[in-house]
């Protein structure tokens, strides 16, 4: 008799907890523009504040994402899946708190957790990138892209630096 799956599990394989306790940082507040015609925060806010918390980390460990586009490579998502628990609201006081996991053969997973200011987790987003290299054209359409297996030395360090947390 096989062990029965939890009531949280979902399509996306959940990544392991974190290794570091210490988890990045992005305080953002409800505004009117993040919600929808009742007050709740939008969907799609979501996923901002998601990009928005991983460029800022990865910032802070010490790469602007900036510099990394500017030098050919992105890191897109390939991956999300985003559990709701509880609606935000406007003007709601939010805690995005986000861990780097280690890599998964190509993919750089992240768990990231919307926290109310009561501790209560509010929803819970697993979001999985790759590193593309982009050779020509700029990253527009005359380029060709490259998954790429390898990561360059400037990188590979800052995600370390990501896994640890901020110090």
């Amino acid at each position: 008799m096989g062990a029965e799956p939890s009531a949280t599990h979902s399509a996306m394989q959940s990544p392991k907890e974190p290794q570091s306790s210490t988890p990045w940082r992005l305080q953002r507040r409800v505004l009117p523009q993040h919600t929808d015609h009742a007050g709740v925060m939008w969907h799609g806010t979501y996923l901002a504040w998601l990009e928005e918390a991983r460029v800022e980390a990865l910032a802070a460990a010490g790469l602007a994402y900036a510099d990394l586009s500017a030098a050919g490579y992105e890191l897109p998502v390939v991956s999300l899946a985003l559990d709701y628990r509880q609606a935000l609201l406007h003007g709601e006081s939010i805690q995005l708190e986000s861990w780097v996991l280690p890599r998964r053969g190509l993919k750089l997973p992240w768990l990231s957790r919307f926290v109310k200011p009561d501790g209560r987790v509010a929803a819970e987003a697993r979001v999985e990138l790759v590193l593309v290299k982009f050779d020509g054209g700029g990253g527009g359409a005359g380029s060709e892209r490259r998954l790429l297996r390898q990561w360059p030395e400037a990188l590979a360090a800052a995600v370390e630096r990501l896994q640890r947390g901020p110090a």
